[in-house]
């Protein structure tokens, strides 16, 4: 009997020896990009974002190190329970590592939960909440591109500083619209403005003229637009049809992507104020990556904030993963290396993931050009001020992670 033990004792040891060495020499990387590949965030994430990772892969040098480096694609579709099937699908059968972007707020608080379960990776450019390194930080998750405390502290702060003191929202009914309007009351208050009034509409819907009715009854300075893709385009099209801006309120877009801007037209959207922390003109860097993407999209569009994040996130794992020296598929082991390396790409420059989740860089205040100023199918913005990356985030000292307290 002792004999009998003493034997599978030893076998198991070989067995996890041999597993450790296995482990040692893994360079299999799998990441999945899951999108609203067809819906109103399509644009501004969808295809683009799968082509941004696909161009990190290629940029990351890891193939020529012995890496094998594989892609998959997935539609949300904008529900958190189809989100949740198909990442797990991605963990437990298709054996993902890495779940990038998931844009809409309440899929990525969902999927949040299932990384953090299966002890993935996951690098989200797409939502926006602020949650996501505050009430539900998770030690897996890393929040790379932009979030509602920062499109509420440049572009809310900017506009009450500038004399809108009164404030209408028109809010998005989810995760992503409540933490938005959250974020921006808070500062709105702060600098001795007030809210005098709001209202929630559906996603994705078509018609925004009771709403935008509401909002010039209230007779606010500044209408938020507490919304994103498709629901602020429309919103901001019908305004013009209202004839709201002309009468002497003023919009404020609090996320608007450069896709959105596209569609909406410079006559319309021109005047615009709005904060991102990526424009494809910013510099000789973004230029020529912007440049090489235009050049793979089908439409020719240049690449947005989001899909520059999807970019910039897996660059920075990929680091991770060649200072590890091999894949330990452990999503913690490689988010802790991520925090420990000082983030610096060409599209966002130089930052770092806090201990929170939180990556930290520099954001943009700009405002949309007149017609006349444009100078090419894109030249949409110009840049009216820079917040430095500590001030632009929330300060850790104020984040509400359960990390921190550890």
């Amino acid at each position: 009997m002792k004999k009998t033990i003493s034997a599978l004792l030893l076998g198991t040891a070989m067995t996890l020896a041999f597993a450790g060495i296995a482990s040692a020499d893994d360079k299999n990387v799998k990441i999945g990009v899951l999108s609203d590949q067809s819906g109103l965030y399509a644009d501004l994430a969808g295809p683009g974002s799968t082509l941004a990772a696909q161009m990190a892969i290629e940029d990351s040098g890891l193939k020529a190190k012995g890496w094998t480096i594989d892609l998959i694609s997935g539609d949300h579709q904008n529900k958190p329970d189809i989100g949740t099937t198909i990442a797990r699908q991605w963990f437990d059968v298709d054996k993902v590592d890495v779940i990038a972007d998931v844009p809409n707020s309440g899929v990525a608080l969902a999927v949040n939960n299932v990384v953090k379960e299966k002890n993935g990776v996951y690098i989200n450019s797409g939502a926006a909440t602020s949650d996501l390194t505050n009430a539900q930080c998770s030690p897996n998750t890393v929040h790379w591109t932009y979030d509602t405390y920062m499109l509420a502290h440049a572009t809310g702060q900017a506009l009450v500083k500038a004399g809108g003191d009164t404030w209408f929202f028109l809010t998005a009914d989810y995760a992503f619209g409540a933490a938005l309007e959250r974020d921006t009351t808070a500062v709105i208050l702060a600098n001795g403005g007030k809210v005098v009034g709001g209202v929630k509409h559906p996603l994705n819907t078509s018609d925004f003229s009771s709403f935008l009715l509401q909002a010039q009854a209230s007779k606010a300075k500044i209408i938020g637009l507490a919304n994103a893709g498709g629901d602020t385009t429309n919103a901001i099209k019908q305004a013009a049809e209202f004839g709201i801006v002309k009468g002497g309120q003023k919009l404020a877009a609090l996320l608007l992507f450069l896709t959105d801007v596209k569609a909406i037209g410079l006559e319309t959207a021109q005047g615009l104020n709005f904060t991102e922390t990526f424009y494809w003109d910013l510099n000789d860097k973004t230029r020529a990556f912007s440049k090489r993407f235009s050049e793979k999209m089908k439409n020719g569009a240049m690449p947005t904030m989001v899909q520059a994040g999807v970019y910039s996130g897996l660059l920075h794992y990929f680091k991770a993963l060649d200072a590890l020296g091999a894949n330990p598929h452990d999503g913690v082991k490689v988010v802790a290396k991520m925090k420990e390396i000082p983030t610096d790409d060409p599209l966002f420059g130089k930052g770092v993931v806090e201990a929170n989740g939180r990556v930290t860089h520099d954001a943009y205040l700009f405002e949309v050009k007149k017609p006349s100023e444009s100078k090419g199918p894109w030249d949409f913005y110009k840049l009216v001020g820079t917040v430095p990356g500590d001030q632009a985030f929330t300060p850790l000292s104020q984040s509400t992670c359960a990390l921190l307290k550890k």
